[in-house]
């Protein structure tokens, strides 16, 4: 299939032949042992891709969220997985829109050399899930530092990244009070907490995702890493959470087109009964819809960086792009195993790795049923589910 020859070609091509360097054979490896693919992160790392939103003062290419999600979907287009190091893209929404001048120039210009890495998000936890507004996190104000005490999961990357964004409660919860008011956002040294109140426990999942499970025990963190003002970091949080899902989506479309490629090469290729099955409509028509399909969640993905890039914080497209490209990836998935047969299941062929990985985009970073409760209620005003 023919590439988009709009949307940034030369960044396209270049990461499209850094990715060639790593091969699925690497990917495999890594997968067997459930291993962080640091040679790929590093080699993205040096040659600059990871500080695309950078501004140039600070050392980094100074260009629009669209040019991340070229980045990224062409990663996952290549066969890799962006994954390992795609937070570094999105966490940068928080910071560069509400961090102050001195966190900035701090932290910026080592990000963008690799001198540090800035990829867990601290936010989800145990028994709050999706419902950010609940969580039981808190970073209590003592001098000129905040206490924290509480428990993260499904924090990715924790134990390969030096820094971490934590939303944490700073005010209790009053009568009155909206759900996500009292929330703050620290930004965490993670060198400096480990062995003083930080604990990070991995969890092995279905795929290699480098997750992780995290405990603060009166973590002392220093109150000059409160980015922006105190209580209000929910907001600040949307920032990256709709970059997030706005990124995300041009990954599974990235996968999309690498399950649709694999499909109709196939197609073309094998012969059955004396003529190539791709000849056959049972196989044409799923790939064939497939395709439309991802073609039409490319189109949402891009409505949604074109606000953003606008400066918008585009909460209603950021989401359906995230639905509808992780719905789009996953059917291509499946069609690239139905029309594998029995192939797509063997490891040697990348699909069913390809197929774990692209399926956890129907949990995350928001499930797709909470999508459509957001858009029931705040896009058509029906009355509130939950």
């Amino acid at each position: 299939m023919a590439q988009n020859p709009d949307t940034y070609p030369e960044i396209r091509d270049a990461v499209a032949r850094l990715c060639a360097r790593f091969p699925g054979d690497y990917w495999r490896a890594r997968d067997r042992d459930m291993s962080y693919p640091s040679e790929f992160v590093s080699a993205l790392t040096e040659s600059g891709w990871l500080a695309m939103l950078i501004p140039e003062e600070f050392g980094g290419a100074g260009l629009p969220l669209s040019a991340a999600a070229a980045v990224l979907e062409e990663i996952q287009r290549a066969g890799c997985n962006g994954g390992a190091c795609h937070a570094q893209m999105y966490t940068m929404g928080t910071l560069l829109r509400h961090g102050s001048a001195e966190q900035k120039a701090r932290y910026l210009p080592k990000i963008a050399s690799g001198a540090l890495r800035l990829q867990a998000f601290g936010v989800t936890e145990p028994t709050s899930g999706t419902d950010t507004g609940a969580l039981r996190t808190t970073a209590r104000r003592e001098g000129d530092h905040f206490i924290v005490s509480g428990q993260k999961i499904w924090t990715s990357r924790a134990e390969h990244s030096d820094l971490m964004l934590l939303l944490a409660r700073t005010a209790p919860l009053r009568e009155g009070m909206k759900k996500t008011d009292g929330l703050s956002v620290l930004l965490i040294d993670m060198a400096a907490a480990r062995d003083n109140g930080l604990t990070i426990r991995p969890i092995r999942t279905m795929m290699n995702h480098a997750t992780t499970e995290v405990f603060f025990d009166n973590l002392r963190v220093p109150a000059e890493n409160l980015i922006g003002e105190e209580g209000k970091g929910f907001r600040y949080i949307l920032t990256g959470m709709n970059a997030e899902r706005i990124l995300i989506a041009a990954e599974c479309v990235g996968d999309a087109k690498w399950f649709l490629d694999r499909a109709t090469a196939y197609a073309r290729e094998r012969v059955v009964f004396g003529r190539p099955i791709g000849q056959n409509q049972g196989i044409q028509f799923p790939i064939a819809k497939a395709y439309a399909n991802m073609r039409a969640a490319e189109l949402m993905v891009r409505e949604a960086l074109q606000l953003y890039d606008n400066g918008a914080n585009p909460g209603p497209e950021a989401n359906m792009a995230k639905m509808l490209a992780a719905d789009a990836s996953f059917e291509a998935a499946n069609v690239c195993i139905q029309t594998h047969g029995g192939f797509g299941f063997a490891e040697e062929y990348d699909i069913e790795r390809k197929f774990r990985e692209t399926r956890l985009y129907q949990v995350a970073p928001i499930s797709t049923n909470l999508i459509l409760s957001y858009l029931a209620e705040h896009v058509l005003g029906l009355p509130r589910s939950y």
